[in-house]
Formats: C-alpha cells, sequence, structure tokens
C-alpha cells in the first residue's frame, strides 16, 4: 500500500511455507470434535480470521448489476481441517446468506456480530480431511465509509464498483477466512452487463456472452493474502502485452485516466529494474488497474495492482515491490507491517539511485537535519506499533531507517539481504523478529540495539545509529 499522504515529508512514497492456523496437536486423532477458533490470532485484530482450518482455494462467482448496486454470489472454499472440527466460521460482512453445503450436504448456519458466518456440518470434519464449503448469498455490499482511507466495497464514480482495503477488503464481497496466515489459490467468475469490465488478478481465462451479460474469468494460482485480491467494475480500456520472459501483462484504464498510460508503460522496466535488486519476478502476471478515484491509497493486489487518481510513477515503483515484499512474503501478523512498507517504500529510494543518479547519503543527511527537532516524526515505532498504528511511520521513518541499515551493514550484506530474504520464505509468512535474525546472520553483526533504536524506539536514535558507515560525520 502507498497512502495519499505517504512520503510528503521525505518527497517519496507506501521454510516451510506456513497458511492458516497451526493444529492443536496435543489433541489426539479421535477426540471429541470441537468447534474452530473464531479468529487466527493475531493480538491486533483478534476476530480476524478463523482457526481450525487452512484455505487451499478459492472459487469465487458472483453476478453484480452496477444499476441497482445488488450482487449475488456462489463461492466454493476448498479447505484442510486442522483439528476435528464440530463447526468453523468464515468471515463475511454485511451479504445475506441463502444457503450453505459442505461436501453437497446442506449445513446449519448463523451470523454473530459484523462477520462471523459460523457453519455446522451435519457431520463433523476429521483432522486432515479436505472439505468444500459453498456459500450461496447476496444483497447490496456494505460500503467504506467513503472516507480516504477507507477499506472495502466501494462504488465508482463512473457507476461501476471497487473494492480494495488493508487489512480487511475480502470479507466484503465473499465469504472467506480473512487472514494473510491463510493464502490460497483463487478463482473468480464475475457476470456483469454487456459493455461493462469486471476486472480482477491471475490469468485472464476469457469471456463468455448470454441473455446480456458478460462473465469475465480469473484464475490466480500463487497463492495470495486475501485483502491483495480484488473485483473491479468499470468501462476499462484493456491492454495487453507480455514481459520479456512471457509472463503475461493486463493494464486496465477507467475513463479519465489517460494520462497514466505512460507510467502504466514503465511495469516492464520496473519489474526488470527490482528483480536486479529482489530476485525474480515471484507472479504469474503484471499489469495495474488504474481507477480515477480520489481514493487514500493505492494497493499492491497480486499481480495487478489498483491505483488511485493521484498515483504516479513512484506509486507504481512502490506496488510492484510489495510482489516480493508482502505479497510473495507476507506478515504473519500486522505488527511485522514494517516488512511490507519499509521495503516497498525504500525501493523508491532505489529507484532513484539507480535511474536518476541520486546521491542517496546525500538525501538522507538533508532528511535529518530538517527533521531532528520533528519528534512527530520519530516517534511511531517501525515494529509492534499497536492496532491501528500500522500505517503512521512505515513510508518515512522506514526509509530512512532502511537506508541506515544498509549502511550499518554494508552493501554487501544489503544486496545479498534483498534477493536471498524473499527466495527463502516465497509464497509464505514471515515476522519482523525473523527479518532481524535473518540480517544479523547475514551481516554477522549484533544488531540488536540498533534494530531497538530504530525499529521500537520513539525518539530520534543516538549518532552511533543515525550515521552508520559511510553516513558517519
Amino acid at each position: 500500500m502507498r497512502s495519499r499522504t505517504s512520503g510528503a515529508i521525505l518527497l517519496c512514497g507506501l521454510t516451510v511455507v506456513i497458511i492458516g492456523c497451526t493444529p492443536d496437536t496435543s489433541r489426539q486423532a479421535g477426540s471429541t470434535p470441537t468447534p474452530g477458533a473464531a479468529g487466527a490470532g493475531d493480538e491486533y485484530y483478534p476476530n480476524d480470521g478463523n482457526g481450525g482450518y487452512d484455505a487451499l482455494d478459492y472459487h469465487v462467482s458472483v453476478s453484480f448489476d452496477p444499476a441497482a448496486g445488488s450482487l449475488d454470489g456462489d463461492t466454493t472454499i476448498t479447505a484442510t481441517a486442522t483439528q476435528d472440527l464440530s463447526r468453523f466460521n468464515l468471515d463475511l460482512r454485511g451479504l445475506e446468506v441463502g444457503s450453505v453445503e459442505v461436501d453437497g450436504t446442506r449445513a446449519e448456519f448463523a451470523r454473530e456480530g459484523e462477520t462471523e458466518l459460523v457453519i455446522t456440518p451435519a457431520t463433523p470434519l476429521a483432522e486432515g480431511s479436505t472439505f468444500r464449503t459453498r456459500v450461496r448469498y447476496g444483497g447490496t455490499p456494505k460500503e467504506a465509509n467513503g472516507e480516504l482511507g477507507a477499506n472495502g466495497w466501494q462504488q465508482s464514480s463512473g457507476g461501476g464498483a471497487f473494492v480494495v482495503g488493508e487489512p480487511h477488503s475480502a470479507a466484503f464481497w465473499y465469504p472467506v477466512n480473512e487472514t494473510p496466515r491463510d493464502k490460497a489459490t483463487f478463482r473468480l467468475d464475475a457476470r456483469v452487463p454487456d459493455g461493462w469490465a469486471a476486472i480482477s488478478i491471475g490469468t485472464e481465462e476469457g469471456t463468455t456472452s448470454a441473455g446480456g451479460w458478460t462473465t469475465w474469468s480469473w484464475s490466480e494460482q500463487t497463492p495470495v493474502a486475501s485483502y491483495l485480491t480484488t473485483l473491479a467494475v468499470g468501462k476499462f480500456e484493456i491492454e495487453r502485452s507480455k514481459l520479456a520472459d512471457g509472463t503475461p501483462v493486463l493494464t486496465a484504464y477507467a475513463p479519465g485516466t489517460e494520462s497514466k498510460r505512460a507510467d502504466g508503460d514503465r511495469v516492464g522496466e520496473v519489474i526488470e529494474f527490482l528483480s536486479g535488486h529482489f530476485g525474480e519476478y515471484p507472479m504469474d502476471t503484471a499489469g495495474g488497474i488504474y481507477l480515477d478515484e480520489e481514493i487514500g491509497f493505492s494497493l499492491e493486489t497480486q499481480g495487478r495492482p489498483t491505483y488511485a487518481q493521484w498515483a504516479d510513477l513512484e506509486t507504481v515503483v512502490h506496488e510492484i515491490a510489495h510482489q516480493w515484499y508482502g505479497n510473495s512474503v507476507s506478515v504473519d501478523s500486522w505488527a511485522d507491517i514494517c516488512l511490507n512498507e519499509c521495503l516497498a517504500s525504500y525501493s523508491q529510494w532505489l529507484w532513484a539511485e539507480g535511474k536518476q543518479g541520486m546521491d542517496l547519503d546525500q538525501r538522507y543527511h538533508r532528511a535529518v537535519d530538517r527533521l531532528r527537532e520533528n519528534t512527530a516524526f520519530w516517534s511511531p515505532k517501525l515494529y509492534d506499533m499497536g492496532a491501528g498504528n500500522e500505517f503512521s511511520g512505515v513510508y518515512d521513518k522506514g526509509i530512512l531507517a532502511i537506508h541506515a541499515l544498509r549502511r550499518q551493514i554494508g552493501d554487501e550484506a544489503f544486496a545479498r539481504v534483498l534477493p536471498e530474504w524473499s527466495a527463502a520464505h516465497r509464497d509464505g509468512n514471515a515476522s519482523w523478529p525473523e527479518f532481524e535474525r535473518f540480517v544479523a546472520d547475514i551481516a554477522g553483526q549484533d544488531l540488536g540495539e540498533f534494530f531497538d533504536a530504530w525499529f521500537r524506539g520513539t525518539r530520534l536514535p543516538t549518532d552511533e545509529f543515525l550515521f552508520p558507515g559511510s553516513l558517519r560525520r
């Protein structure tokens, strides 16, 4: 994510694969089935996600009528039980559920609170079994509140709709285990009136038309955190091409975004540049969705970022960098968000250095000199900052922190960290403390005090950590 206000101070932007929740190994097979947890265990958002199963695949089918603003959905979730389950939850916001089936048999269901869809299958599910849950639902999607930082389903100015949000977005339009810990493949069939386009992530699988409606089909086979899925319905103009290695590129431009084509045309160049720092591009597709909407952030929706009206080339660099940091390697908990945003924001400095010849040490010193007495700038924590504060410092202070880290460990070690980290955790989840240990091992340094000063601290670091290596005055 890159927020509209991110970087205003600095003149810059936003190996075991762990998915789902850990089984309770203390219980013996054949024990009494119990309910899955109503949350995935993230202290910041304890009601997000659910326990008792790992989602493997979502097949989402929706029909959306822009004139009425109504959506009808039919979603099948394939999952593996991680315990003997008497019942389990999905997350769904606002829409009315008509029926639920588990493995083809009707299941009981109930709604609890704002998000919980509680499902009781006709027979308990055995630990280790793979099961399919089909949910039919519909209504008018619960819209975001219209504020610049709003998450979720939103009506577009052109009469269509789009959905973006972090940490929440998927549950506004399909039932889901809404936690980045449970990544899964994703397929979408989106039916809209003829003349409208329904754009999503993944490979374009084609369209079919009947009775005045067109169904657009998409398939994302790289595991994706649910907030990185999307649907945008509009009168888009679509451009298709390929990267040098054959990766398909699809970019959709809403009316009014014609001026963004110059940036959209540079996606291949940006990917090539970032691959030189981060390693092989981890996604099967590339491109973007350009909205003519005054929303508060652009978002790194997987392989095909969604851009706000104000987005520029720096934003493109930032969101594509997220394909490594945030999408391929996703956070374990929202306290770890610097893994996404600090590194994606620093990619903008790498771009300025590599493409514009900018001296980043000089840029760093100018920023520190300007901000030295600005206590509000230094006060946000970059790790474990508290729920609701995830995005308060990672776009500006985070850039300085990563540059200081680069100078602390040296360019040779830093050049190893960036691609080796993303390769080691590809398609998985990781935490900030794991990253700290990873960097320390490569650097061969004790970095505890450095990380405490920059990433856990709430004040200007002392000169020892503020000016390491070539930054020393």
